[in-house]
């Protein structure tokens, strides 16, 4: 939920900002301006709770560390590739693509009861699916809608 709050927070301040500074209201940019800081602040916990979502990968994937190091990289990499035109429609589709690849390891955290931050089985189980899935989609449609469908 964390992510959703700094999501619409920075969707809301950026668009009084944006107001401001252009005298117009432009949605799209306030999403993707929102959308960076989502994810910089999704990215910093791979790298802060590296333990922990390493052990939501599932066993057979080697190099658990270093995919939780690079996906947080790649994070902060194509969120920031929405602010530029030339790379804003790529970096969508791969955020896409992305948060379609990493719902298994979310699934296999809730069923194996994982805490993401520390990687002990005390997390919060199944019931965190109902809320994750329907989050995965919300920012699957908010990408697409102020980064794809815009323009």
């Amino acid at each position: 939920m964390k992510p959703l709050f700094v999501l619409l927070t920075s969707f809301f301040v950026s668009i009084i900002i944006i107001r401001l500074a252009k005298r117009n209201l432009d949605y799209a940019l306030a999403g993707r301006i929102s959308l960076v800081c989502m994810f910089i602040f999704t990215a910093i916990g791979h790298f802060t709770f590296s333990d922990g979502m390493s052990a939501m990968i599932p066993r057979f994937i080697p190099y658990k560390k270093e995919l939780v190091c690079i996906t947080g990289i790649m994070e902060i990499v194509l969120g920031a590739g929405l602010l530029f035109p030339k790379y804003q429609k790529g970096s969508a589709w791969l955020l896409i693509l992305f948060l379609f690849l990493v719902l298994p390891a979310n699934i296999k955290a809730a069923l194996e009861h994982i805490n993401y931050r520390t990687g002990k089985m005390d997390g919060p189980g199944i019931a965190y699916l109902w809320v994750r899935i329907p989050l995965q989609l919300f920012y699957v449609i908010w990408i697409y809608l102020m980064a794809i469908k815009h323009k």
